[in-house]
């Protein structure tokens, strides 16, 4: 459960739960609450859909890929100093519109992360933008994108009310 009382989803995937298990605890907490934003964040935005956890390089990651609205979104610890990062595809423009939008609130790897100290606030409110930005990446720079995006986000009973009716003869 989060904050903000959302119960977020359990492991689907074995391995994915072994990486997270075996984080030290203050690193495991900071990355539970990054994945928390991810899904709840994922929820809000209509046409990102079900967002698909998996392991990408031993890093938990998350895909849009039932609607490929957006960019992958990868989580993991820098070893070299223990901080924890949140990785977005490096030939993409979301970092340097993030530090753009957030040039002080949040902390940069190069053209491919957002950094964070295992025990410093996450400005929230900025982070669920960042997030929201990529996970909506494809469907903002290929707008026929966004409208397939859309089509199969919509639940199938709802399609159905939209097949045209046959015409009397």
């Amino acid at each position: 459960m989060t904050r903000s009382g959302k119960i977020v989803p359990a492991f689907a995937n074995g391995g994915i739960a072994a990486v997270f298990a075996a984080y030290p605890d203050a690193i495991r907490t900071r990355l539970l609450t990054l994945r928390a934003m991810i899904l709840t964040t994922a929820e809000q935005i209509d046409g990102v859909g079900p967002l698909e956890e998996t392991l990408k390089w031993g890093q938990p990651s998350y895909l849009t890929t039932q609607t490929g609205s957006g960019s992958t979104i990868r989580i993991d610890r820098q070893k070299a100093d223990d901080r924890v990062a949140m990785y977005f595809h490096c030939q993409t423009d979301l970092v340097a519109t993030f530090r753009e939008l957030y040039p002080t609130q949040m902390a940069y790897g190069g053209n491919r992360s957002i950094l964070f100290d295992a025990s410093a606030k996450i400005p929230v409110k900025a982070l669920r933008h960042c997030i929201g930005l990529a996970l909506t990446y494809h469907a903002r720079k290929n707008p026929a994108r966004k409208s397939a995006a859309k089509s199969k986000a919509t639940p199938v009973r709802k399609m159905a009310a939209l097949k045209p009716r046959a015409r009397p003869s």
